[in-house]
């Protein structure tokens, strides 16, 4: 057999023109438009990327989109100043701080120092313990984009024996919480897993977020089972000219498509599904904020 390649590109278009409709609803019937601010410490060209994609499709959804870079000198207080002064703002309802920092700046302190309904990364310590404890939380936008897609694909998750392979606080463990929530069976394995290869066999949906380029071969893979391939991790290219790179994920995609009956590609997979995320998870807190319904279809 040959599986079923889950689009992802196509995906988040349809996610971020579902929540472009509903703030387009919310200004005529509430004149209200959800605002999301985006802080970068520092120069790096991957944050850089990332942070201008962020702002160019929170414009194209109608949203208001603000925009804070600092210097790479800024101080912890400097930066903590600047989160509480957005914390108060009633234009902002979502705020990211992009990841990493720089080394003198205390990652954990900054991420809790963001109001816990306008954090829109779902980092902050009061939401992971609400979403540990079935409570109702901001999600992080890439395991909040992998639910959304199994979901499309299977319709109902209840009872389908789920494996996770990663355990990061960013990706792994609110993954499990969440295909938890939706009644699967869950195992989180990781590197250290006994006999890893016949824990994921025995997988209805193994997610594969352990960042090891191509780690799980398509003999781990379960006939027919759906895989959700989270890593991004460039390797060599040698094929394509000399010192160039691609993109592959954490399976072995080749041998996987053969055996798997859905799986997502790297690149045009998870990916581009985390910033339609972050877009639905600001959309989301504007509507708690102002007390009104929740987005359909773009929850948890």
């Amino acid at each position: 057999m040959t599986a079923r390649i889950i689009d992802g590109k196509a995906f988040a278009a349809d996610i971020r023109g579902r929540v472009a409709e509903q703030v387009v609803a919310l200004k005529a019937d509430h004149g209200i438009t959800p605002g999301l601010a985006v802080v970068l410490v520092g120069e790096d060209p991957a944050s850089q990327v990332y942070v201008r994609s962020k702002g160019r499709m929170t414009v194209e959804v109608g949203m208001n989109s603000y925009s804070h870079r600092l210097d790479a000198g800024t101080s912890q207080q400097e930066l903590l100043a600047l989160i509480e002064d957005l914390n108060r703002d009633p234009a902002v309802h979502g705020i990211l701080v992009q990841l990493p920092l720089p080394d003198h700046l205390d990652e954990s302190l900054v991420i809790n120092a963001i109001a816990p309904e306008k954090d829109v990364d779902g980092f902050h310590i009061s939401n992971v313990g609400r979403l540990a404890t079935g409570q109702k939380a901001m999600v992080p936008c890439t395991p909040l984009g992998c639910l959304m897609m199994l979901r499309d694909h299977h319709g109902s998750l209840s009872g389908l024996d789920a494996v996770v392979v990663g355990r990061s606080n960013i990706v792994g463990k609110p993954m499990a919480q969440l295909l938890l929530r939706d009644s699967c069976t869950v195992t989180i394995a990781h590197s250290r897993t006994r006999d890893l290869p016949a824990v994921c066999r025995r997988a209805d949906i193994l997610v594969a977020a352990v960042g090891r380029p191509e780690m799980i071969p398509g003999d781990w893979v379960k006939e027919g089972a759906t895989v959700i391939d989270v890593g991004i991790n460039r390797i060599p290219a040698p094929e394509r000219g000399e010192g160039k790179t691609r993109l592959v994920g954490d399976v072995d995609f080749a041998s996987a498509v053969e055996r798997a009956g859905a799986i997502t590609p790297v690149p045009g997979g998870v990916g581009p599904m985390t910033i339609a995320c972050l877009l639905a998870n600001t959309l989301t807190a504007c509507c708690r904020e102002n007390g009104l319904p929740e987005p359909e279809g773009l929850t948890a």
